[in-house]
């Protein structure tokens, strides 16, 4: 009985964070471009950061402090 009220409750959780998900990528105000965009870049960061004791390049070659929308953080600059 506990098991099976485990994962009822987990599958409906998993259903709640599918569909908010899937909400925020194809709304009107959301900046989907924006955010592949930086999950690409920190991704292609952290390969770079990793292989540099190979290659021998620093890591962070363009690494840029800007937010999604484009806008450095408060202070930066």
């Amino acid at each position: 009985m506990g098991d099976q009220l485990i994962s009822s409750v987990v599958t409906v959780a998993t259903a709640i964070v599918g569909l908010a998900i899937i909400a925020v990528l194809v709304s009107k105000n959301a900046n989907t471009s924006g955010v592949l965009s930086a999950g690409g870049s920190a991704f292609s960061n952290a390969l770079s950061a990793a292989e540099a004791p190979v290659t021998g390049s620093t890591g962070f070659s363009s690494f840029s402090p800007l937010n999604v929308s484009g806008v450095a953080p408060a202070g930066y600059m």
